[in-house]
């Protein structure tokens, strides 16, 4: 039986692939630092956009999110407690995730489901959904048409 010793000189590292790899890093890194300390300023964050061009809202509803024992997620009116959508297991991937996103983030505040998110509409077409506890949004036209959709019926149901 032949046995090979590998001497420490046969493992080689290319040295520019490591450099383009740490200054794409480094710079990466920079800019994040940068933008968190202020020395740039942040683009498009839709409170300012929509205070600078005078988006009002127009519509504005207050929901839970509940899970059910079947393994389906449930948008109920906070106010009334009624079913304005219900979403099967394997089906309302986006709300299931923004549901579950949302009561991720009170949960790591200590928060719990007390106080209800709010769905806004406004005057320009788009959606938010807010929590008014930890001052998440989320903007639902980001996510499409389809996400919009689903929200739009969620904020109109019962109110015909």
């Amino acid at each position: 039986m032949t046995t090979t010793t590998l001497d420490q000189t046969d493992f080689r590292i290319h040295k520019i692939p490591l450099i383009a790899s740490a200054t794409v890093i480094s710079v990466t890194l920079a800019l994040a630092i940068s933008t968190s300390m202020g020395v740039f300023d942040r683009q498009a964050v839709p409170e300012v956009v929509r205070a600078e061009r005078g988006v009002m809202s127009v519509d504005t509803r207050s929901i839970r999110f509940n899970d059910g024992a079947d393994g389906s997620v449930w948008v109920s009116d906070a106010a009334t407690g009624a079913e304005l959508a219900r979403f099967p297991q394997g089906e309302g991937g986006f709300v299931r995730a923004t549901a579950r996103a949302m009561v991720h983030n009170r949960q790591l505040y200590g928060m719990g489901p007390a106080v209800p998110f709010e769905l806004i509409q406004w005057d320009n077409g788009s959606m938010t959904l807010r929590d008014t506890q930890t001052g998440r949004a989320v903007e639902l036209d980001s996510f499409g048409t389809k996400t919009h959709e689903v929200y739009q019926a969620i904020l109109v149901k019962g109110r015909d």
